[in-house]
């Protein structure tokens, strides 16, 4: 079941959006070669914690970090770990905050010194698949508009799109309805409603869709080993539109 918010509560979720925020906008700057991804695991744990918030991904289901750091082939849920970025890495770090109860969700990807022409490209083409996403997001459209402005965008160029891991709702807990794949045909899938709160968050890569886990459980990779990127924002559906809860 889809739980539709009101002004007031989505207020309250934009509160914890924005100290997701506050560690995107911190940490961008410093993501330079020899930064470990530990470091930005302390830096986001250390805003959150300042502004009363909790790290929500801390003990989720086992998960033992308050990020994830996601480098190169990595699509999703990579561990911190004290080894140091190169030049030429592109990571994704991905947070949720809980804040008064009510959480935040964005992932960034971020380019490590000098990378190569295709990564450069990948990343431009997974912000402008979330760009696109959004604006598909508008009261009385469906899900299947997001989706497919997403799917048509990353396929023209030549990438894959992420299935095995969702979108979601997100509110009080971080996986409500709707949870959705970022690929779809136009008018298909459930229609977009003012008071939804949900994530958009397409992983693109370079190569095939096709991913598999590591023995950790965890550390989701592109089969064939080429690059992966995800932007992610959390929006809420009003009247007027769209609106970025995590905007930076």
């Amino acid at each position: 079941m889809v739980i539709l918010k009101s002004m007031h509560e989505i207020e309250s979720i934009r509160k914890a959006c924005q100290v997701v925020a506050e560690c995107h906008r911190t940490i961008a700057p410093l993501i330079k070669p020899g930064i470990t991804t530990n470091e930005i695991e302390r830096i986001f744990e250390e805003i959150m914690r300042k502004h009363g918030a909790r790290p929500y991904q801390k003990g989720y289901k086992g998960y033992p970090y308050a990020t994830c750091a996601s480098a190169n082939d990595v699509i999703a849920h990579g561990f911190p770990s004290n080894k140091p970025l190169e030049e030429g890495d592109i990571v994704t770090i991905d947070t949720v905050a809980e804040l008064d109860g009510w959480l935040g969700d964005s992932a960034w990807s971020y380019a490590v010194g000098q990378i190569s022409p295709t990564a450069e490209k990948l990343m431009r083409v997974t912000k402008e698949c979330l760009d696109l996403g959004i604006e598909q997001a508008l009261p009385g459209n469906r899900l299947g508009d997001v989706t497919s402005a997403i799917q048509r965008h990353a396929e023209s160029h030549g990438f894959g799109v992420v299935r095995d891991l969702l979108a979601h709702g997100i509110g009080r807990n971080l996986h409500e309805e709707p949870t959705y794949m970022h690929v779809g045909k136009p008018g298909k899938g459930p229609r977009i409603k003012e008071g939804m709160v949900f994530t958009i968050e397409p992983m693109i890569t370079e190569g095939t869709y096709l991913m598999t886990i590591d023995p950790d459980g965890w550390t989701a990779r592109t089969l064939d080993h080429k690059l992966a990127a995800q932007y992610e924002h959390t929006i809420a559906i009003t009247a007027e539109g769209p609106q970025i809860l995590t905007a930076q």
